[in-house]
């Protein structure tokens, strides 16, 4: 190998000079030797062949790497990103096109993070080399996709956020669903449930049935709508949840779907027992199972939070006793996260320490006050039209 490398490097003709280099290649990848192709890409990237040549050669050489046995093109590939790389800003299309082909290696055997970091290091911004936004956005969705296939949402998140700068003035419909579906996945890992939800919700209702070229079927769908209703039961109970709530259970399409019973009970605010919970749990991702830092899982803490505010509904007041009974927990647990949503204006009440009792509150009182707070601006109102109309003005009502 040295010697071929040797005697093409003493070629003047450059035309010549290539053909013996493409001859050398060749025999590089039908010998499959891991050694020679070290060698050469030694040679192409010293100072012994002119920049031009070595540009042209490194960029057949990398396309070729497909031919190359798995295990061996993962450590040329690897070497030559290292030996290119204190000559990076000269050779940055042909690193792509390593990167890439490294990143479908890995991809085609489930290695996703390792293809996504492998993507993450070719240079987007690039000062030297034109690079299309549409690229920009397909490779930060891709590589946020990659990522999440692992349950990373914190270095997919890292990308989609590099996405946001770019979809709102892209025109590719494809990356902008695949930007949406990975946002709602992010904010899923997340658990910020509530969010995920109404990204879900908002992907379920596309009306269309084929954006580029994909085709969107029903089952597609149905899947988002199911993630939207899951997100939203496993959500913080309150205000806002009752809202998602409402919307999701008004829809007909979630009539269908296999969790509309427990959509129902959480709907109608009715207390839900261990067997629905117990069944519920066996739809639910691992990540929406997990263990909190106090010891409930995060399918514990929203089903205690809505029976709680089940009972509230239920009951004037109740002893912290009674109350832990009901939701299955010790008192002082029952205590606390009572005292939690009171706090966070997701449930009305007040507790008494003293007796150990909560007293809840409805909003009955309020919605008479407000009712009749319109009756008085109403009033006030045919009050000022009835003296404009004495004094002879003329008033379009």
């Amino acid at each position: 190998m040295e010697s071929a490398l040797a005697s093409a490097a003493c070629i003047a003709d450059q035309r010549q000079k290539v053909e013996q280099y493409k001859h050398i290649l060749a025999s590089v990848f039908s010998t499959n030797n891991a050694a020679d192709a070290k060698k050469l890409i030694d040679h192409l990237v010293s100072d012994d062949v002119p920049l031009v040549v070595s540009r042209q050669l490194l960029q057949a050489f990398a396309q070729e790497l497909g031919r190359l046995a798995p295990e061996m093109q993962k450590e040329v590939s690897h070497y030559a990103l290292v030996q290119i790389q204190p000559r990076v800003v000269s050779f940055e299309e042909q690193v792509l096109i390593i990167r890439e082909k490294l990143a479908e290696l890995y991809e085609s055997e489930e290695q996703w993070s390792k293809a996504a970091q492998m993507l993450s290091g070719i240079d987007l911004d690039s000062g030297i080399r034109m690079v299309d936004e549409t690229y920009k956005l397909a490779k930060c969705v891709q590589i946020a996709r990659l990522y999440l296939e692992d349950d990373d949402a914190v270095n997919a998140e890292a990308f989609i956020n590099k996405a946001s700068f770019l979809v709102s003035s892209s025109q590719h419909e494809t990356l902008n669903l695949q930007y949406k579906v990975c946002y709602a996945r992010i904010l899923d890992l997340k658990r910020k449930f509530l969010e995920a939800a109404l990204r879900y919700y908002d992907i379920s209702q596309i009306e269309k049935r084929q954006i580029g070229d994909e085709v969107i079927d029903e089952e597609a769908l149905e899947q988002a709508l199911s993630a939207a209703v899951t997100c939203t039961i496993l959500a913080a109970a309150g205000p806002q949840r009752s809202r998602v709530l409402a919307t999701l259970y008004k829809d007909e399409r979630c009539s269908k779907l296999k969790i509309y019973p427990i959509l129902q009970k959480v709907y109608l605010e009715r207390i839900l027992r261990k067997p629905e919970i117990d069944a519920f749990a066996e739809e639910l991702k691992a990540h929406q199972k997990a263990l909190l830092p106090d010891n409930f899982t995060v399918l514990d803490r929203a089903m205690i939070e809505h029976n709680l505010l089940s009972a509230s509904k239920l009951y004037t007041n109740i002893s912290f006793e009674e109350l832990g009974q009901l939701l299955g927990i010790a008192p002082q647990k029952a205590e606390k996260i009572a005292s939690k949503m009171i706090y966070e204006d997701r449930m009305r009440g007040s507790i008494d320490q003293v007796e150990s009792v909560i007293h809840f509150e409805d909003d009955t009182e309020e919605l008479q006050q407000w009712d009749q707070q319109i009756v008085g601006v109403c009033q006030a109102l045919n009050d000022i039209l009835d003296r404009m109309a004495k004094k002879g003005l003329n008033v379009a009502v």
